[in-house]
């Protein structure tokens, strides 16, 4: 278990369609592990580097403010912001 800080998710919104949730993390904040239930598509609000966690190790993934990805369910991982500054994206799953 780790003694890092949470990332602090915010829904913005939720129905029958879609759950979109604002992630902030502060330096060194990280998700926790957790496996998605449904698709999904991440827009960064902040450009930097995260840091990936799955079974096979750690990755950094460079994100910039703007340019979204998209992620199939069953992904399963940990996101770690090792940069200096807040690090925000906004998260959208897809019912």
């Amino acid at each position: 278990m780790s003694d890092r800080e949470k990332a602090t998710p915010t829904i913005q919104i939720e129905n029958s369609r879609t759950i979109v949730t604002e992630w902030r993390f502060s330096p060194g904040a990280e998700t926790g592990w957790h496996r998605h239930q449904m698709d999904y598509v991440v827009v960064p609000m902040t450009s930097g580097t995260l840091t990936i966690e799955t079974e096979q190790g750690l990755s950094a993934n460079m994100l910039e403010r703007g340019v979204s990805y998209f992620r199939e369910r069953g992904t399963e991982h940990n996101v770690i912001n090792n940069n200096e500054f807040e690090f925000v994206f906004v998260e959208t799953e897809l019912k």
